[in-house]
């Protein structure tokens, strides 16, 4: 029976992995070899390899001071929004998993339905917010909202795993002389590390990506992200295709090969996390 299984379910494990390559990776080759093609390539043969290599796009596209300065925005915001949600969801998931008080599991249950809560639908009430605290065109307008909504992924990867630490070790450091805010930063945030680094590296890549919220916020070019850039880009130079490709590929790949490097401490990460 158990032969039986595992011949039937290989290929449709196989089915299904091709199928995830194919929805994730043919649009990124397509976006990353668009780039080294011309027009008249594209128009003649829409998919196609290039023929003759074409590096005058990617080359227009990282020279241009308006690339680097969208690039640097995103940089900045992204390393706010990390920066918050990892400190601030870190003390909120120490509080939550080695105290015990009334209504923790509430408030736990709280955060968990953060994730159930969608950006959009506060969008007209975090505008008005913004305007009135005067954040507007400005970098923290976007890293603050991005910080609150990173927090509850965070808290529920860090709590668990911060709870299955022995209480001993806690014990140890006290008989130590540590109090508890000596145990939270010599002890459990480096066992915490995996966690930590899986959440820093989610909110930085969500961060990264995000378009909605610096959309709401930021309406002067000097000020976009790169996904506003990419948007006002292909805006101006809505005919120049193979244009667009390079410079939609070239906002994409820091961000991908950030979350491949990456990607052995996300899984650890989460398999500590579901484990604890």
């Amino acid at each position: 029976m158990n032969n039986r299984r595992l011949s039937l379910g290989t290929p449709f494990t196989y089915l299904v992995v091709l199928l995830v390559v194919g929805v994730t990776v043919v649009p990124l080759v397509f976006t990353i070899l668009g780039g080294f093609r011309t027009n008249a390539q594209i128009n003649n043969e829409p998919v196609g390899w290039p023929s003759p290599w074409n590096l005058g796009n990617y080359t227009d596209v990282l020279s241009s001071d308006v690339f680097w300065k969208a690039m640097g925005n995103s940089t900045l915001i992204s390393v706010i929004t990390t920066g918050l949600a990892v400190s601030v969801g870190a003390m909120a998931a120490f509080a939550l998993s080695r105290y015990t008080f009334s209504g923790r599991e509430s408030l736990y249950t709280l955060f968990t339905l953060g994730l159930l809560f969608p950006l959009t639908a506060a969008a007209l009430p975090l505008y008005l917010l913004l305007r009135e605290l005067d954040l507007l065109e400005n970098p923290l307008g976007v890293a603050l909202p991005q910080a609150a909504f990173a927090l509850p992924i965070t808290i529920v990867i860090l709590r668990p795993f911060m709870a299955a630490i022995p209480s001993e070790l806690e014990d140890a450091a006290s008989m130590d002389g540590a109090g508890r805010l000596g145990f939270f930063w010599r002890i459990l945030i480096p066992l915490s590390r995996p966690a930590l680094t899986t959440v820093a590296i989610l909110a930085f890549v969500t961060s990264w990506n995000a378009y909605l919220l610096p959309l709401l916020v930021l309406s002067d070019p000097n000020n976009f992200t790169l996904p506003l850039g990419v948007a006002a880009f292909q805006s101006q130079f809505s005919q120049d295709t193979a244009r667009i490709l390079a410079y939609t590929a070239a906002s994409m790949i820091p961000a991908i090969g950030f979350f491949v490097f990456a990607e052995r401490h996300i899984v650890g990460g989460l398999t500590g996390s579901v484990k604890g």
